[in-house]
C-alpha cells in the first residue's frame, strides 16, 4: 500500500522522578495523548495549570481514523491557539448530498449563514490533527510535560490524591496526582481500574474503511449512498481529505469476514465498481470496524475524571466521537482549575458528569437513530427508510426524516444546575446552557471575532448601559465586563441579532463560552448570584465588586 505520510516517532525520556525513585505529586495527570488528552493538556496550559500527559505509545494514530471535525471543536482549538494549521491543512465543507440508488434524494447545508470564523466542518486525517496538537504542546513545554512510552498499569485512590504505577522502558515507578483525567480510549484501562460500568448497545454490522489516494474532480462535499448500483443493498460514504486522500466507507454486513475483506484483492474491486475501471488510485490504509453506542455510568470516580471515548462511544455516523470528546475537556478544565485554585468547591466537578452525561445521552440517541436508519433491522424499517428516501426527492416534509448520520452539533446544557433561568423573554438560540455564537466585531481597534475576545474566564456581555466598573466578583471568582459600543463594536449588527441585543441585554458567559444567565438590564446583585450559582458557591458566599 502507498504511504504518503511519514509517522513521527516521539522520543522516550526517563523522568527525573523515576531516576530518583521518589514519587512526585502533580496537580493534574492526563492518561492518553490522543486528540482528547492533548486538548485537555492544552486547556490546562491555557489557564496556567501545569499538567503531565502519559501515553503508552510513541507516535500519532496509524491511519486516518477520525476524519470530520465540526465547527464547535474548531472554535475550542482556536481558543487554544492550534486551529489555524488544522483549517489550513484540512478540507472545509458545508454541503452534503444523499443518494438513493442512482438518484439524488436530499442535500443539506451545515452552515447556511455567513459571518462565522470557523467552517461547518473540516476533513483531516487524525494523524495530522494529533501532530498539530503535539506541536502546540511542545510550544508550552513549561506547563505541559508530555511523556511517551509511559503506561499506567495500576492506580489507587486516596482522600486527597491518586497514586499511579507507571511502566516505562526503564521499569516501573510510582507517581502521584491530585486529579487524574482518563482519555485512554474506548478500551480504557483506567476505567477498568476503577471498575467503571460501560454499558450500551453493540451493532451487528461491519464496515470497511478504505483511504484511497487519487486525483479526482469531485466537489468538496459529503456524499452518502443508500443501495447504490455499485454496492447493492448496502450503503457507501465518500469524503475528501488532505493530500488527495479520499475516505470511502463500505457497509459489509455482519457476515463479512474481516480478515478477507481487508485484503487488497477484495478491496480494489469494490472501489473500481464505484469509481470505474479507468480511475487510477492507490490504497493508503484499510480497516474494518464494528461499532457500539455506550457510555460510562459516571464521568467522575472520586479523583478520576473520564473524557472522550473512555467515557462514551458512538457510531462513526455523524462524526460525534472526537468532536464530543473535545467538548468534554472544554467543560471540565475550567471547573478543575477553579477547584485546584480553591475558588470553587470540589462539588463543581459533579456538574461535569451532570452536563456531559446529558450531552453523551443526546449523542447516543442521535447516533443510534442514524445507525437504525442506515442499517435497518427489519423489513418494515427497511420499507420505511426506502419510502422516506423516495419521497425526499420531491417532498420537503420527508427530507428531515432522512438520516445518513445527523452531523455533530453541540448539546445545550438546558437543564444544568449551573444555569440561572430566564426572567424575561428573549428571541434566538442563546438560552442559558447554549454555546455562544460567533460574530464579526471590532475589538481594541482591530477587526476580529467575538469568541476570540472572550478569554479564559467569566464574561459579562452588555448591550446597552452598564455602570462604570470593569468586573464583578462572587467569592474568589471574577467576571469581566465587556460592553458593546464601548469595549467592542458590533459594526455589522450581527452580534446583536444573534444575542437579541437590539434592546438592552446582559449575558453572563462561562469560561467554556456557554451562556450561564441573561437579563434585560444590568443588575449587579443578580449577576453576582448567577456567578455564585455557576461556580457551585453557596448562597451565603461573600460577593463583592
Amino acid at each position: 500500500m502507498l504511504n504518503t505520510y511519514q509517522y513521527p516517532e516521539f522520543p522516550y525520556i526517563q523522568s527525573q522522578e523515576q531516576k530518583s525513585g521518589k514519587p512526585v505529586r502533580h496537580p493534574v495527570v492526563v492518561v492518553g495523548a490522543g486528540p482528547i488528552g492533548l486538548t485537555a493538556a492544552l486547556d490546562c496550559a491555557a489557564r496556567g495549570q501545569p499538567v503531565v500527559v502519559l501515553d503508552d505509545g510513541h507516535t500519532v494514530s496509524i491511519g486516518s481514523r477520525g476524519v470530520c471535525y465540526a465547527k464547535r471543536p474548531l472554535e475550542i482549538w482556536d481558543r487554544l491557539g492550534c486551529a489555524e494549521p488544522m483549517v489550513d491543512k484540512g478540507i472545509s465543507w458545508n454541503l452534503g448530498k444523499v443518494y438513493f440508488k442512482d438518484k439524488l434524494a436530499y442535500k443539506f447545508n451545515l452552515l447556511p449563514e455567513d459571518d462565522h470564523k470557523m467552517p461547518a466542518m473540516i476533513n483531516l486525517q487524525q494523524y495530522y490533527l494529533e501532530e498539530f496538537l503535539v506541536e502546540c504542546c511542545a510550544k508550552k513545554s513549561d506547563l505541559i510535560d508530555l511523556r511517551w512510552q509511559h503506561k499506567v498499569i495500576s492506580l489507587k485512590q486516596h482522600d486527597d490524591y491518586v497514586s499511579l504505577s507507571v511502566e516505562t522502558p526503564d521499569g516501573i515507578f510510582t507517581m502521584e496526582c491530585e486529579w487524574l483525567i482518563a482519555c485512554d480510549g474506548a478500551n480504557s484501562d483506567v476505567r477498568n481500574m476503577v471498575n467503571g460500568e460501560f454499558t450500551g448497545q453493540f451493532f451487528q454490522d461491519r464496515f470497511l474503511i478504505a483511504d484511497v489516494v487519487m486525483k479526482a474532480d469531485f466537489p468538496t462535499e459529503r456524499w452518502f449512498w443508500f443501495d447504490p448500483p455499485f454496492h447493492k443493498n448496502q450503503s457507501v460514504l465518500l469524503h475528501r481529505q488532505a493530500d488527495d486522500v479520499w475516505r470511502i466507507d463500505f457497509q459489509l454486513g455482519w457476515d463479512a469476514d474481516p480478515v478477507e475483506e481487508k485484503k487488497p484483492e477484495n478491496v480494489i474491486p469494490r472501489i473500481k465498481a464505484m469509481l470505474g475501471d479507468d480511475k487510477e488510485f492507490e490504497l493508503e490504509w484499510v480497516s474494518i470496524y464494528q461499532f457500539a453506542c455506550r457510555r460510562i455510568d459516571n464521568f467522575r470516580y472520586g479523583r478520576v475524571l473520564f473524557a472522550g471515548d473512555a467515557a462514551h462511544q458512538v457510531s462513526p455516523f455523524g462524526a460525534r466521537g472526537a468532536n464530543t470528546g473535545v467538548q468534554d475537556t472544554d467543560n471540565l478544565i475550567w471547573k478543575l482549575k477553579l477547584v485546584l485554585d480553591g475558588k470553587a468547591p470540589a462539588r463543581l466537578l459533579d456538574t461535569y458528569d451532570e452536563e456531559r452525561a446529558y450531552a453523551a445521552d443526546d449523542n447516543l440517541l442521535q447516533s443510534t437513530r442514524s445507525t437504525d436508519f442506515i442499517t435497518p433491522k427489519s423489513k418494515s424499517s427497511r420499507y420505511f427508510r426506502d419510502a422516506t428516501l423516495e419521497l425526499a426527492e420531491d417532498y420537503d416534509f420527508a427530507r428531515p426524516l432522512v438520516n445518513s448520520g445527523r452531523l455533530s452539533s453541540p448539546t445545550p446544557y438546558v437543564e444544568s444546575s449551573l444555569n440561572t433561568p430566564d426572567e424575561t423573554h428573549f428571541e434566538g438560540a442563546m438560552t442559558p446552557g447554549a454555546n455562544c455564537a460567533d460574530a464579526p466585531i471590532v475589538y481594541r481597534g482591530e477587526e476580529t471575532w467575538f469568541l476570540n475576545c472572550l478569554g479564559e474566564g467569566f464574561i459579562i456581555l452588555v448591550f446597552g448601559s452598564a455602570p462604570n466598573i470593569s468586573s464583578l466578583r462572587a467569592g474568589g471568582v471574577e467576571a469581566s465586563v465587556l460592553t458593546v459600543g464601548e469595549t467592542l463594536w458590533d459594526m455589522k449588527g450581527i452580534l446583536a441579532e444573534r444575542y437579541d441585543g437590539g434592546q438592552e441585554a446582559v449575558y453572563l458567559l462561562r469560561p467554556d463560552q456557554h451562556v450561564a444567565a441573561r437579563w434585560r438590564s444590568f443588575d449587579g446583585e443578580k449577576i453576582k448570584a448567577a456567578l455564585a450559582r455557576a461556580t457551585c458557591q453557596t448562597s451565603s458566599s461573600k460577593v463583592q465588586e
